[in-house]
């Protein structure tokens, strides 16, 4: 196969195990005579599938009871409203902490739905980082307080999190599943399906039970947790397809060992790609060392001439993807659960090689 080194941030690098699975599964699921993207979602082939993907994903965050899965559509983008809807009674206030451009855009649609709160601000800090979660004020009797786990854009990632006494809420579209974590400590988690869990399409909401009781009346059914959570996902047609590849995903991964397998892997990654970026004089990185993600490597190089340079020579080595944000410029890196650590050592020897021959 002639696969690249997909860097990409997303829609990204998917495991290469699952792709052959759906693959060979593709025009006739398992004798069935059709493919799974034909099926009726209320079909046993289909129901089968989707009870993994919920019992998997139960698996690998050692899930209580008192927590449901869910599989909703529209991205994290949809959740950035339908958490408002369903958690912020009438009067009440809601704390966010504004980290990046992904918890700024989940606060500008909170703001058009209710009170907001901003707890604390480093969206334009250079280096960026997380706020020291020891020193943060929350709104006594908000309703729920929303963090970013992890800034795409910025190359940030909280490494542990705040404890206010409201439900915290976290958007971990990106690094889901890469790192041990007690789910007890959130009342809701959500997830875009397309960095660390399967193709673009399908989103994941962790939520606690009891917090589905918090939607008004007025609130669409179709936008309540829990319509959702009483009928298994399937209030509607759900995306069926990225369903199946989220089983084929978390199936991978349990393979693997699971989150503790995972989390090392990643961890060797990113610390074996921010030491070369450390080592040289040439890259600098943009995120405070502390709160540097594993999954989004982001440095810069001394001019934008040379960063434009630097993409286009690491496509020609198939090393794609590298052009940082738009909004903030660079190099990023995204390394996240499918990446490959050969791609990470080929990435280094090219930012030598360019070094030698550009710095």
């Amino acid at each position: 196969m002639a696969r690249i080194y997909n860097f990409s941030a997303g829609p990204a690098v998917l495991p290469v195990a699952a792709l052959q699975e759906a693959q060979a599964d593709l025009v006739e699921y398992q004798g069935s005579g059709m493919s799974i993207l034909e099926m009726s979602h209320r079909g046993k082939e289909y129901e089968a599938v989707h009870n993994e993907a919920v019992e998997n994903i139960r698996k690998l965050l050692n899930l209580p009871e008192n927590y449901a899965v869910l599989f909703m559509t529209g991205g994290a983008t949809a959740q950035f409203a339908l958490i408002p809807m369903n958690l912020r009674g009438e009067g009440q206030i809601a704390d966010y902490i504004n980290t990046g451009a992904w918890a700024s855009k989940a606060i500008k649609e909170a703001k058009l739905l209710g009170q907001v709160n901003i707890v604390a601000n480093t969206e334009h800090e250079c280096p960026t980082r997380m706020p020291d979660a020891s020193t943060l004020k929350f709104t006594p009797g908000a309703a729920y307080t929303h963090i970013t786990s992890n800034e795409t854009i910025a190359g940030t990632q909280w490494r542990s999190f705040p404890r206010p006494e409201s439900p915290l809420v976290a958007d971990m579209s990106s690094d889901i599943l890469s790192r041990p974590m007690d789910v007890t400590q959130f009342g809701l988690i959500y997830a875009g399906a397309q960095k660390n869990l399967g193709p673009a399409g399908v989103t994941l909401v962790i939520i606690r039970k009891d917090l589905v009781e918090r939607a008004s009346g007025k609130c669409p059914m179709i936008f309540r947790y829990k319509t959702h959570m009483e009928e298994n996902s399937l209030h509607n047609t759900p995306p069926c397809f990225s369903i199946y590849m989220l089983a084929l995903c978390t199936r991978w991964l349990l393979n693997l060992g699971g989150v503790d397998a995972i989390a090392k892997i990643n961890r060797e990654k990113a610390e074996k790609l921010y030491a070369a970026i450390d080592a040289s004089s040439f890259y600098k990185g943009a995120a405070v060392k502390e709160f540097r993600s594993d999954m989004n490597v982001t440095f810069r190089l001394p001019t934008e001439a040379q960063e434009e340079l630097f993409v286009k020579e690491a496509s020609t080595q198939k090393l794609k993807g590298l052009k940082g944000h738009r909004s903030v410029g660079g190099i990023r890196a995204s390394i996240y659960n499918a990446f490959p650590a050969a791609g990470v050592d080929a990435l280094i020897a090219f930012m030598k090689d360019f070094e030698k021959r550009n710095g």
